[in-house]
């Protein structure tokens, strides 16, 4: 008999939207109205400037019909996983918490922050080389970890 070893569904992780849209004022606007017309909460939003276009990233309140609704206004939006680590508001902690990670092989390969609802604290999204490891050292570390429902996040249908 094949047995393969069961893995543990990493819960950590939330499901962040990414999208690219022209660098132009009235298409931002589209993208949030559309989303606040559908109900569609904003949770997190970071948006790079990569010449002609932008590079959006989106953490909402409810993530397929976000994304089937961006996909109706033929802007082609695909889903990848992040973490979402609430850490202190205070100088050198994303420092102490990137040592954490320097001699494992894992890094982050894009990352935002934003100021969270507790005092004292601020909330960094990170996508991290190999998610699942860097979750695994943070949590064995103690750093707080935040999922979809400490977010209020709906990811997956109604």
């Amino acid at each position: 008999m094949n047995m393969r070893p069961f893995k543990k569904e990493v819960i950590m992780k939330l499901k962040q939207i990414v999208l690219s849209i022209e660098n132009a004022p009235e298409r931002l606007y589209e993208v949030t109205n559309a989303l606040g017309e559908a109900g569609i909460n904003l949770r997190a939003l970071n948006l790079v400037d990569t010449g002609e276009f932008g590079q959006l990233r989106l953490l909402v309140s409810d993530v397929s019909t976000a994304r089937r609704l961006l996909m109706e206004m033929q802007m082609p939006a695909f889903i990848t996983e992040v973490v979402a680590a609430e850490i202190s508001d205070t100088p050198k902690s994303l420092a102490n918490l990137l040592k954490l990670l320097k001699n494992t092989g894992v890094y982050p390969q894009n990352m935002y922050a934003f100021h969270g609802s507790s005092p004292g604290k601020v909330v960094m999204i990170f996508r991290f080389s190999d998610n699942d490891k860097a979750i695994e050292i943070l949590q064995d570390q103690g750093v707080t970890l935040l999922d979809a429902k400490a977010f209020g996040i709906l990811e997956s249908g109604k």
